[in-house]
């Protein structure tokens, strides 16, 4: 394995996204917070309503250029759609004061009497050192979290440490994108034709038909994927590549840690990554390509 920064290896990085990645994903599928955003007079019926406002509250009340900007594979119509009018619901204060008490009422269902248990707190702990830890220079989203309040409660730090690093990989994951070469819905097209999710997965983004035959169009031409949308060599190449980048610009926080801290926490963040995933509450499919990349 690759090393980077602060002596881990790519596969210990991508280790912990994958553990945190759920525990931060709760926001956008727990009853507890859909509950919190009708209160606030966010549609329900599904997900996006609340997904965005939520996701981007604590960038403030900005417009769906900047949104697009910042979540990058969304579709510019989804995010206008969402975000067009979710400040005129509520601010964004009274959003994130809405997300942290859901998410407290989830972790208290999902994780039980083990909410406030030692682990969890010294799990919280040595994750919130390495999320204070991540630059915020060229992170949008990661900036905008980095400048929010810290929770008081151990469990709630340990899910704002979860979702400051997640948006730290992903402003990463965006540069990477850049350095390949390939536009909003390219990255998408990239990502299905080596099997990261189906097509029909990567269809929730908001892309049309035709933008997607297009970008498939455009990466044919580049050699990157033949004609029926599979990846060629190439593209594979290119994948792996960007995955590489994304994991070695995600590295950097964990210095703060040492090799036996980072066990460590690997170790604590076991059964409480496993009760997320038990729960039920998250879909078995997504289009983050765990396990695939």
């Amino acid at each position: 394995m690759v090393k980077h920064d602060g002596g881990l290896d790519s596969g210990r990085v991508r280790q912990l996204w994958h553990l945190l990645e759920p525990l931060h994903a709760v926001l956008y599928y727990a009853p507890e917070v859909f509950e919190e955003a009708a209160a606030l007079g966010y549609p329900t019926e599904e997900r996006w309503p609340s997904y965005f406002p939520y996701r981007a509250a604590p960038l403030g009340a900005v417009d769906a250029g900047r949104v697009t900007s910042a979540f990058y594979s969304f579709s510019p119509r989804m995010v206008a759609e969402h975000i067009d009018p979710a400040w005129k619901t509520a601010d964004p204060e009274a959003l994130l004061r809405a997300r942290v008490r859901g998410v407290d009422r989830a972790y208290h269902a999902i994780f039980g009497d083990r909410t406030d248990s030692s682990e969890l707190a010294e799990a919280a702990a040595l994750a919130r050192r390495a999320a204070e830890a991540a630059g915020t220079a060229g992170r949008p989203l990661a900036a905008a979290n980095a400048a929010l309040d810290w929770p008081q409660a151990p469990h709630l730090q340990l899910w704002h440490a979860a979702t400051l690093l997640r948006e730290h990989r992903g402003d990463g994951h965006i540069a990477a994108l850049l350095v390949a070469g390939l536009d909003p819905v390219e990255s998408l097209v990239s990502f299905a034709a080596i099997g990261a999710a189906s097509v029909e997965r990567f269809e929730s983004r908001g892309w049309s038909p035709g933008e997607w035959a297009a970008a498939r169009d455009r990466l044919t031409v580049r050699g990157l994927v033949d004609a029926d949308g599979t990846a060629t060599a190439e593209g594979r190449e290119l994948r792996r590549t960007v995955e590489e980048h994304t994991d070695r610009l995600a590295a950097a926080p964990w210095q703060a840690l040492t090799l036996q801290e980072v066990d460590r926490l690997v170790e604590l963040l076991g059964e409480f990554w496993v009760a997320v995933l038990s729960s039920g509450l998250l879909p078995s499919k997504t289009t983050l390509g765990i396990g695939k990349v």
